[in-house]
């Protein structure tokens, strides 16, 4: 309901989009298949948080892909809803909602400095709430790790599309899209793997 609320007031067409909703739907089969299924609300509870993100995260690529926004009222749902996940994990371990919270905090934190040095012409404010929000959904190192592969897909996709003449080098590019991109790798490749993924590319092999 939030989805087509949202794809209607900013005039974009919510009519069956057949390629998203097979993505969408590899990846809720993708998500049962990796986190499986237990026995109890708080086993789920992994699980529960990202077959409730994803509609959001999609949701996010495409309004911000075709009107370079992220809308107010989607980070607010998601923020509300990463309340409540957070709240729900403190029953079981309340190490893991602080984890969550200092994970908004960096999330922020990391696109709000870079929105002050740098301007709205590099980072909207609606990307440092977006980041803050999933910060929420990932944790402090998860989202430290989302921040730097958003920034590396952006590098990578935007010389892509300058190069092929998709988009000029002047051209605004929304950088929401590369922070979905990244959660969606973030919540399927562990962090170890992604970290050294990460390490081995920003060092140019020199780290090991």
């Amino acid at each position: 309901i939030l989805t087509t609320d949202l794809f209607r007031e900013y005039k974009i067409d919510f009519r069956p989009n057949y390629i998203l909703m097979l993505v969408t739907s590899a990846i809720y089969v993708g998500l049962v298949y990796y986190f499986g299924v237990k026995s109890s609300i708080i086993e789920n509870l992994e699980l529960i948080k990202n077959l409730l993100l994803v509609p959001m995260l999609l949701s996010v690529f495409v309004i911000d892909y075709k009107k370079q926004i992220i809308p107010n009222r989607l980070n607010l749902t998601m923020f509300e809803v990463g309340l409540v996940i957070a709240f729900l994990y403190g029953f079981s371990n309340v190490a893991i909602t602080i984890d969550m919270l200092f994970g908004m905090l960096i999330g922020g934190g990391i696109f709000l400095i870079i929105t002050l040095i740098y301007g709205k012409e590099a980072m909207g404010f609606g990307d440092v709430k977006f980041m803050a929000a999933l910060g929420l959904y990932f944790g402090f190192v998860n989202t430290a790790l989302i921040s730097l592969t958003s920034f590396l897909l952006g590098a990578i996709i935007g010389i892509m599309l300058i190069v092929f003449k998709v988009k000029k080098s002047n051209e605004y590019m929304p950088f929401g899209p590369f922070i979905v991109m990244a959660a969606l790798i973030c919540i399927f490749v562990p962090s170890e793997i992604l970290l050294n993924v990460l390490k081995t590319i920003f060092t140019l092999g020199i780290s090991k």
